[in-house]
């Protein structure tokens, strides 16, 4: 059975009523992923359907006591990273020096070190004709972790790995999105290099 085709139409109709999109990685030719849109749809899949017995016995304070993890993870993790994917396409010109011609989320592989990184909110600039394919931004975002420097270094890991496979990353921005907060450390690198920012609610919502 030919699996792609059996669900071909159905996604497509799920893709037409707006309760999944599918995202293309920009980082690997012929690979993407489908998400859910719809909020109470991820929301009953990532809590209720787990706790349906307890929820059915009244026990609500025990049905969120063990799905807060799963809360921040399945549900608020990702709304974050659309919400970081919107504010990078829409600071355009402001943020980058000209307007993106993609956001996406992606994966770079690592090879040397048989890993991949995940990159949340790629930032292109519009194709051009004859040149290599240019990264405005590469960004990581945590939601209720407090970020350092590590999460910096992952980010120039990925900027020298595309730089070797042909993109332009000499004036990449490596920004981290944080819905707590960054450490000193972090912060002292970025006063110290223009092409890292930090960027937080209060910027999302100046």
């Amino acid at each position: 059975m030919n699996f792609r085709r059996a669900l071909g139409h159905p996604l497509t109709v799920l893709e037409d009523s707006q309760l999944i999109t599918r995202e293309t990685d920009p980082f690997r030719k012929g690979r993407s992923l489908y998400r859910i849109t719809e909020p109470l749809i991820i929301f009953y899949e990532a809590i209720m359907r787990r706790e349906w017995t307890r929820l059915e016995r009244g026990d609500t304070a025990g049905a969120w006591h063990k799905s807060q993890a799963t809360f921040l993870s399945q549900v608020v993790g990702p709304h974050f990273e659309a919400v970081c994917r919107d504010w990078a396409l829409s600071s355009g010109a402001g943020m980058f020096g000209t307007t993106p011609g993609e956001v996406a989320a992606g994966v770079v592989a690592d090879l040397l070190r048989r890993g991949q990184i995940q990159v949340y909110v790629a930032v292109f600039a519009p194709d051009e004709a004859g040149r290599p394919r240019r990264v405005l931004s590469l960004g990581e975002e945590k939601w209720d972790k407090v970020m350092g420097t590590g999460h910096l270094e992952r980010l120039r890991r990925a900027r020298d790995l595309l730089a070797v496979k042909g993109y332009d990353t000499e004036q990449t921005r490596l920004i981290c999105y944080s819905g707590a907060r960054f450490n000193s450390e972090l912060a002292d690198r970025a006063a110290g290099d223009p092409l890292i920012e930090l960027v937080g609610p209060e910027v999302f919502y100046a």
